[in-house]
């Protein structure tokens, strides 16, 4: 046997090499096919961007489940349990068919692996290929599969899907991607196939300039937000939530509630509904109002503005690169701006955490302390984000000394913000959910 218990089997998952110098797709087309070709027995829609890929898949799901269908969703990172990156209709895979899946591909891949020792299957593109081979054989009517770094060069980057997504594009990855936008934006532009539709978000106009460069080349029809189609948003809420109407796509739907803050989670909600449309075409359905606004109604979106405690108001985001924490001090400047805000901060060296923290210094109504989080190799001390401020902050080593230190300085009609990475906020959640 290749794993005997569920545990082993992770630990297979995740002894496997991170990554190759080289970016190539070469590993995983052998991979597919020596299973058969599982990603040409899905349909799918495929959803890369530099923030706003999980919003998407999400919001994808919830339209797709109003619609009556059957939703699988790739994703990354996990919030509290690996298995959450394979889900059907938000049900992450059981520990008992994880362990299955690893004992049916990992022998195989074994063999694969041998034949080329110097170019072993990576752990991303492992975790892909038993989400193709799990979507093969389940009932799904949609596969919501999101791209793990850039596309062009992705483990995902092996399906034909119905539509491609490019969210948005700005700086992260770098090492990776490229030092300018236009080299970012060339690699989420490599998910985009010959004569399938392609929805982008709102980019910067040198991205913007290869998306629909590459668009045209394969013939793919594209469709971008605040051109093709459009969003009006309402007066703020006093709920947790924001509305907006939708035009475009033959699509007017007014007075979509969304149980998300923020203008760009308007933006991703409507890059969704675009996707989805297009994707029914495809399927020779129709969509309509009341189904998109059932869909949105349920969309809630874990660690992204979450709230979860009223007094004091205690929030979660995993905004972990500059656009995003570009994005979240709009929110904070639009909503909460009557409020004084404890903002607790950790995040991954390998971050520009320097332009992270001056987005968050200029708020006039925050305090800002510095901490760090385990769980992560990567994680920078404390101390180095001392280094990367400009200001003289407090310092913990201990992320749940900082909290308490701001509980006893907090009123209760203040806000407190843990913020700087998605992994920070995984360990925050367990921690208020144990």
């Amino acid at each position: 046997m290749y794993a005997e218990n569920y545990q082993v089997a992770l630990t297979k998952i995740h002894s496997r090499p991170k990554m190759h110098k080289e970016g190539s797709l070469s590993r995983m087309q052998r991979a597919v096919a020596a299973f058969g070709h599982p990603e040409k027995q899905i349909t799918a829609i495929h959803v890369a961007g530099t923030n706003g890929k999980g919003s998407v898949v999400n919001d994808l799901r919830y339209l797709a489940n109003a619609q009556g269908m059957t939703v699988g969703t790739f994703t990354s990172p996990f919030l509290t349990h690996f298995n959450e990156r394979i889900s059907i209709d938000g049900e992450p895979i059981s520990d008992e068919a994880l362990l299955q899946l690893v004992n049916q591909v990992g022998p195989r891949v074994a063999e694969l692996d041998a034949s080329q020792p110097e170019n072993q299957i990576t752990e991303f593109e492992f975790v892909t290929l038993l989400m193709l081979v799990y979507f093969a054989q389940q009932p799904i009517d949609l596969a919501i599969i999101e791209v793990g770094i850039g596309g062009l060069t992705d483990a995902t980057n092996v399906i034909t899907p119905l539509v491609s997504v490019i969210t948005t594009i700005g700086y992260d990855h770098m090492a990776l991607l490229g030092d300018t936008l236009t080299e970012i934006a060339a690699h989420k532009a490599g998910i985009i196939k010959p004569g399938q539709p392609v929805v982008s978000g709102r980019l910067p106009a040198e991205a913007q300039a290869v998306v629909s460069t590459v668009a045209e080349q394969k013939h793919s029809r594209l469709y971008r937000l605040g051109d093709d189609f459009k969003t009006s948003r309402h007066q703020a809420l006093a709920t947790w939530g924001e509305t907006f109407d939708f035009t475009g796509l033959a699509q007017h739907v007014k007075g979509i509630e969304l149980p998300m803050l923020g203008d760009y989670q308007i933006d991703n909600a409507a890059v969704a509904i675009a996707a989805f449309v297009l994707a029914l075409q495809q399927l020779q359905q129709s969509s309509d109002a009341k189904t998109i606004k059932a869909g949105l109604a349920q969309a809630k979106w874990l660690g992204r503005l979450e709230k979860i405690n009223n007094q004091p108001l205690i929030v979660l985001d995993g905004a972990h690169n500059e656009p995003a924490m570009h994005a979240l001090a709009d929110t904070l400047k639009a909503n909460f701006s009557q409020l004084e805000i404890y903002i607790i901060f950790a995040a991954l060296k390998d971050k520009e955490t320097t332009k992270m923290l001056a987005i968050l210094e200029r708020l006039p109504n925050v305090h800002l302390i510095l901490t760090q989080f385990n769980g992560n190799d990567r994680v920078a001390a404390a101390s180095e984000l001392e280094q990367a401020s400009e200001q003289d902050l407090p310092l913990y080593t201990y992320w749940q000394e900082a909290l308490q230190a701001v509980l006893q300085e907090a009123s209760a009609d203040d806000m407190l913000l843990l913020t700087g990475s998605l992994y920070f906020v995984s360990e925050v959640r367990h921690y208020f959910e144990s």
